[in-house]
Order: structure tokens, then sequence, then C-alpha cells
């Protein structure tokens, strides 16, 4: 469990937040962040924020930039700049959710900022009770393909923005940014259920032989006095050990589904699209933003996720046989597939400016008009 005295800090800041946004004229519904408050462990967590609208907003350009002023301002405060890394990661519709087409691995991991706490509530049983499919799979195996086998690299885990304990920061990657992942989705793919966050994966799931793991990367989710003991790389390489051995108890992917299910191809353009619908707004704050936040690496990091979304969007067009069909792929052709530099990113914002019909018509589809 995180010391008590950490958890008001994030409570604050999501209020701060909310003001902030509101005053911007975002016009959330609701924001929530994924992980729970166990999962965030100042100084170091930062919040990934998701925000819910009542409604698609008339011109999503104007929203976004509305939305990237608001978190500049959040941002100018220096002890915010780790907190509040970047701009949120989705934004969704209230129907959206409601219909159960964001994906329930997602939605099981969220926590409540602001917004109705019984529709909140609801939405994160339903997620949770629904049966397991295959998003699950492709959820959970992409968290351990994205770090496994070589994948993540402490080096590349930016201590930009981070101020003061630097080694307790790498340790904190290590833990919580590489092993806790893994073991999250190590626990849902080995119990096929949903596993909330990092810290209760950690203290649910102890195979056999897997306790005094669990235990030792616990510890830095506790804060423990004892927990800075042992230096990043060696925390690094008793990860290693520990991984190998949890995916020993992992069982093996099936094979691929027949056919597509109408409800996760909508659940695939959701995630997309809410995806999407935000990054105009990460664009803007990260090639401005506030005097004496880095934001070089969260540029490079950009490359990955719009590369997953034209492989989804890819496979959404099929043969382009319906109108759902043909935004989707003239929206792959918009997103940007190589590295990701300044450059690329001032290129997509002026090629999404020319193109505001296609975004806006992609971004504002409602999962009823798409079919496979």
């Amino acid at each position: 469990m995180v010391a008590a005295e950490t958890r008001p800090s994030y409570r604050r800041l999501g209020e701060l937040y909310e003001r902030e946004l509101n005053a911007h004229g975002v016009g959330a519904a609701m924001l929530t962040h994924k992980w729970q408050p166990a999962d965030l462990l100042a100084p170091f967590s930062d919040i990934d924020v998701r925000v819910l609208l009542p409604q698609p907003p008339d011109d999503w350009q104007d929203w976004n930039h509305r939305l990237a002023a608001a978190h500049a301002a959040v941002s100018r405060e220096v002890s915010h700049r780790r907190l509040l890394e970047h701009p949120p990661g989705f934004a969704f519709t209230v129907n959206e959710a409601e219909g159960r087409h964001v994906a329930a691995p997602e939605l099981a991991t969220w926590s409540l900022i602001s917004g109705t706490a019984r529709d909140f509530q609801r939405w994160t049983s339903r997620a949770q009770m629904a049966p397991w499919c295959e998003i699950d799979e492709r959820f959970y195996r992409g968290i351990l393909h994205s770090r496994l086998g070589g994948r993540y690299q402490l080096a590349a885990d930016s201590t930009d923005n981070v101020t003061g304990d630097l080694d307790g920061y790498r340790r904190h990657c290590v833990a919580w940014h590489y092993l806790a992942p893994c073991w999250f989705a190590a626990t849902a793919l080995a119990t096929r259920t949903r596993c909330p966050g990092k810290t209760a994966a950690l203290t649910q799931w102890r195979p056999d032989g897997l306790d005094r793991y669990a235990e030792l990367f616990l510890q830095h989710a506790e804060q423990r006095p004892d927990a800075g003991r042992r230096s990043p790389r060696h925390l690094l390489r008793a990860a290693h050990v520990a991984l190998e051995a949890a995916m020993r108890r992992v069982p093996d992917a099936p094979g691929p589904p027949e056919g597509r299910n109408e409800q996760h191809v909508r659940t695939d353009w959701v995630m997309t699209a809410g995806m999407l619908r935000v990054r105009v707004a990460r664009w803007l704050y990260y090639l401005t933003p506030p005097s004496g936040v880095a934001t070089e690496y969260l540029i490079r990091r950009e490359a990955k996720e719009l590369r997953t979304a034209a492989r989804t969007l890819t496979a959404l067009a099929a043969n382009e046989t319906t109108p759902a069909q043909r935004l989707a792929a003239r929206m792959a052709a918009l997103i940007p597939t190589g590295p990701t530099t300044a450059a690329t990113l001032r290129a997509a914002l002026a090629q999404w400016h020319r193109q505001q019909s296609t975004i806006q018509d992609f971004l504002s589809l409602t999962p009823g008009h798409v079919h496979p």
C-alpha cells in the first residue's frame, strides 16, 4: 500500500485538473485515471487521465487546443511536471462507456477523479464481470510483448522532469514500469480475470515459488525503508528472473478467432478513436511546453501508439466496402508510422488541419455505424 500521506496529493491534483479543464471549456462529464490509488507512488507516478464527454464536440480541433492549454496551465507548476507528464491518453463519450464499447480490461483499471460515482461503479463492475474474450488476450499479451524479450530498456525511461532522487526513480521504473505491468498482465492471463491494478496483482497472484518475488517488488509500492537498498541494475536483474518464472505460469496464446465479432470490431474502433481524439492536444503540448518542461522523450514515444492505431485502422478498413471502412482507410492514411520527431508532429498537425473534415467525421462516428 502507498503511504497514506502521499494519496491526498494525487486527489488534490485531480481536483485541480478538473477545475482547469472546466475553466478552459473542455466540458468533461467524468474524469478517470488509469490504475488504482495504491498504484500511484509519489513523487514518481504520473496520472494517466481519461476524459469522458457527454457528446462529441462540434470541433475536435478546437477542443484539443483547449485541452492542451488546460494541461499546460497545470504543468507550469514544477511539482506537477512529472505527476502530470502528458495530456490525457483517451477521450470517450459517456454513451460509449455505457454501451460497453470501451475495452473491459482498460476500463477495469480506472479510478474516478470526478463525475457520477454510480455510473462509474456500474461500468467498472460490468467490466469485471464481462466474459473473457480475444480483446482481453490482445490487451494483456500486448503489455507483455512490449516489455519482455529485452524490449524493456531502463535507459529509455527518461529522468527528464524528475527532480530529486534519481536512483529512487530508476528503481521505481524497474518495479513499476517493467515488473509490475508484466505481473499484472500475467495475473490476468493466468487467472482469466481482469485485475484492477499493479498492487492488487502483486498481492493476489502468488503461485508456488513466486511469493518472494512478489514481496520484493511490493516493498517498493509500500515504500518500506528497506526497499531502496538494491541498486536499479540489481533490481532489474531480479525482475528478469522473477518474470521468467512468472511467465512459466501463463498459458500459451490461443489461435486467432474465426471471423470478426461485431462487438469486438466496435470496441477496436472506439479504442482507436478514443486515443486519436487527444493526439492533437498531446502534440501541441509537446511542441510548445511550458518553460522548463522536457518533452523530447514524449515525442519519441508517440511512434509506438501511432503505429498501433494505423495497424488497427488498416484491419478495420478491411476491403473498404462500407462507409465506415472507407473512413477508417482515409484516417489510417493520415497517421505517421515512422519514428516521431518534432518535425513529424508539426507535419501531422498541418495535415490534420487540412483534412479536418475527415478527422471530425472519424472521431465523431458512433459505434452503431461500425460493422465488420
